[in-house]
């Protein structure tokens, strides 16, 4: 896939998860095109063109970004307040999808301007129908501003 043209940004560490996700969209037929990152610095030299991606086109963002929060080297916090403090990345959906219910966890999330945040539901079936909703809402509902 052209590492240009991207709809949807995941940005997660837990290998298990991802493929979690990436197959409960594929389910949902929502799949576009994705691509995985694995930690919060990958995912700011992405969206910002920076290090390995500095060739890449910036004015390509992603329609959504699902976003963990607990990442080694930059955690999900860092990256949500770079993206929502940058005019240009402002714009971008972002949907924290974690583990995390702590209240202060959510709160800073919202502090940055995220658009939603999903504690991710156990067992298969739940995780599937929400995570194939969620692409479905942001890829096909969801109005951007142009």
């Amino acid at each position: 896939m052209e590492k240009n043209n991207v709809d949807i940004l995941l940005v997660e560490d837990n290998i298990n998860d991802a493929e979690l996700t990436i197959r409960a969209l594929r389910k949902g037929n929502v799949l576009n095109n994705l691509i995985h990152l694995k930690d919060g610095a990958e995912a700011l030299n992405f969206l910002f063109c920076t290090g390995p991606y500095s060739g890449r086109d910036r004015n390509n963002r992603p329609k959504v970004i699902l976003l963990d929060l607990k990442m080694p080297k930059v955690g999900g916090l860092e990256v949500l307040e770079k993206l929502k403090s940058d005019e240009f990345t402002r714009q971008i959906p972002v949907v924290v999808l974690t583990s995390s219910k702590e209240d202060p966890d959510v709160k800073a999330c919202y502090n940055y301007g995220v658009n939603s945040y999903i504690v991710k539901p156990v067992g298969f079936e739940n995780f599937t129908k929400v995570v194939g909703d969620l692409g479905m809402y942001w890829l096909l509902l969801n109005q951007e501003p142009t």
